[in-house]
């Protein structure tokens, strides 16, 4: 041990009588000037190289290589038993959850030896009395988690600078017990406008925890939107309004704490809003309503986009666009009319589409009283199930394949319908009813039935009295 200090200690002082032989050359100063610079750079070497040799030092050594060998073995046991948080593949599709639990899984490591460590400190403290290696390790390991945090979860270039440029080097000052001196002097670095104060201290920390709350928000807010766009049991435009609602709510907790961090009082703010609710709220009332009545919509998903809507009124319409005011309804003609939201909470509609796709309807005719029912109820069964979009066949449900049945006795025949069900709307491009009706008219002709026509018989009755 003393051979390898005195070796230490040897080469410390030949680079410091390198350093000095070189540095008057260069500088112009004079040797005698060094002299108190020789004598601290030399008083620390030789502490440097005693430490080096002290038992103690290897004793935190061993503890540190240990603790980041066993928390290189726990994290790798705990990917391979937990395929979640596995290591996944760079060009395999999958989804955000997946992703996000394997980039927590590169944290595991810093982790586990972060937390290893934070008990080594005390240990070492009470048993061997020195903690500087081991608060290194700690510090490295911090640096570790941090480093690994910018490269998976950071996209944007500027702010993975400015925390790997910014945030690193005041990590390391807090760990070396530096920081509060630096904070000290940059608040002392202050001007004065009125009565307001700004430090340079003040300007660093709100642009610092600005920055770090943006990155924060950009990024829950796209891991929402993505979460939220992989749900199959929304539509379109419902993923969207629920994925801007989420910005919205996001930014706005990012806002308050922002103020929070530049000292801005929160109770004055929110007092002021409160008088300002209170007056938009009595103007814009009905815009109010039709908000909340949009997100009920959202919430209980009682009208989708694309469903066939049918108001109180009578009118009729193809959902086409969901917003926080209206609903907007596409007509088969080709007119749009803009719902507010309030009609689909406080007055009841029919929603045609909502649970299942496929509808019934009917189509009306007659035939003459001298036909052969039971006959023409076959022909038309046949008939209308060929058409491609009536649902029949011999694996459908006999209560859903089409069926003719006598619906009365008419004046001048037999009335009798045919009921069938299809998917989607009999109207627009789904245009079924006109083609069946063509259909069973080509049918009864081809097969020598008769549609009856009104008739009337008039017979002049001669008059016994008159000669």
């Amino acid at each position: 041990m003393n051979i390898f200090a005195d070796c230490v200690a040897s080469c410390v002082a030949k680079g410091i009588n390198w350093v000095l032989i070189i540095y008057p050359k260069v500088t112009g100063a004079k040797p005698m000037d060094f002299q108190n610079f020789k004598q601290s750079l030399i008083d620390g070497g030789n502490h440097v190289a005693a430490t080096w040799v002290q038992t103690e030092t290897y004793a935190q050594l061993a503890m540190v290589l240990l603790i980041f060998i066993v928390a290189l073995i726990i994290t790798n046991r705990l990917r391979k038993s937990f395929p979640l948080i596995a290591k996944a593949p760079a060009d395999a599709p999958l989804s955000p959850l997946r992703k996000l639990a394997s980039k927590m899984g590169n944290l595991l490591f810093p982790l586990i030896a972060i937390l290893a460590l934070s008990f080594a400190v005390e240990i070492s403290a009470n048993l061997l009395g020195q903690t500087w290696l081991v608060n290194t390790a700690l510090t490295l390991a911090m640096m570790l988690m941090f480093i690994a945090i910018i490269r998976d979860h950071v996209r944007s270039n500027f702010i993975a600078f400015v925390f790997r440029w910014i945030g690193l080097p005041l990590l390391f000052l807090h760990q070396v017990n530096l920081l509060d001196p630096l904070i000290e002097t940059l608040e002392s670095m202050q001007i004065t406008v009125g009565n307001i104060q700004v430090s340079a201290y003040g300007v660093l920390r709100v642009a610092l925890f600005g920055t770090l709350l943006f990155w924060l928000g950009r990024f829950s807010n796209s891991t929402g939107k993505e979460i939220i766009r992989r749900q199959p049991k929304l539509d379109f435009r419902t993923k969207e309004v629920a994925s801007k609602l989420l910005e919205v709510a996001i930014f706005f907790l990012v806002f308050l704490l922002l103020l929070q961090v530049m000292g801005i009082n929160l109770t004055a703010i929110a007092v002021f809003g409160g008088a300002i609710g209170v007056g938009i709220g009595f103007g814009l009332q009905a815009i109010a309503s039709n908000f909340i009545s949009g997100i009920i919509i959202l919430l209980d998903r009682s009208i989708s986009v694309d469903d066939y809507i049918e108001l109180e009124d009578g009118r009729t319409g193809i959902v086409r666009e969901m917003k926080l005011r209206s609903t907007t309804l596409e007509t088969f003609d080709g007119k749009d009319i803009m719902v507010p939201n309030e009609k689909f909470v406080t007055e009841s509609f029919i929603n045609w589409t909502h649970k299942d796709k496929k509808q019934r309807y009917r189509v009306d005719f007659s035939v003459a009283y001298d036909s052969d029912i039971r006959q023409l109820v076959e022909i038309i069964k046949e008939t209308v199930a060929s058409h491609d979009q009536v649902i029949s066949g011999e694996d459908i449900p006999i209560e859903e394949r089409p069926d003719c049945e006598i619906d009365g006795f008419g004046d001048s025949g037999v009335n009798m319908f045919v009921e069938f069900w299809m998917l989607g709307i009999d109207d627009g491009k789904n245009r079924v009813g006109g083609d069946l009706l063509l259909m069973i008219f080509e049918a009864m002709r081809n097969n020598g039935f008769t549609i009856p026509f009104p008739q009337r018989e008039v017979r002049v009755l001669k008059d016994p009295t008159a000669k």
